[in-house]
């Protein structure tokens, strides 16, 4: 079960439900377009496992599983 974006494994899909972040950190994630309803695909890790690549409305961003903890998701098992 995913419970955030850095729970996703490689080749994995998830949906945004929220991001659990203030500041600084909260308008970064937005302004990469990270916001409710945002489908996302796990792309590949980095070979110690930080950061992660995703696919995120049609670019590719890395985000440490630092920050990739503030967001929460649930499954998406197709993209629309």
């Amino acid at each position: 079960m995913v419970t955030s974006l850095k729970d996703l494994a490689v080749g994995e899909r998830g949906r945004i439900t929220a991001l659990c972040c203030h500041g600084p950190i909260r308008r970064r994630l937005l302004d990469m377009g990270l916001i409710e309803g945002t489908l996302v695909e796990c792309l590949g890790r980095a070979p110690l496992g930080d950061p992660s690549a995703y696919l995120i409305r049609g670019a590719v961003i890395a985000l440490r599983s630092e920050d990739s903890r503030y967001i929460k998701m649930e499954e998406a098992k197709e993209w629309e």
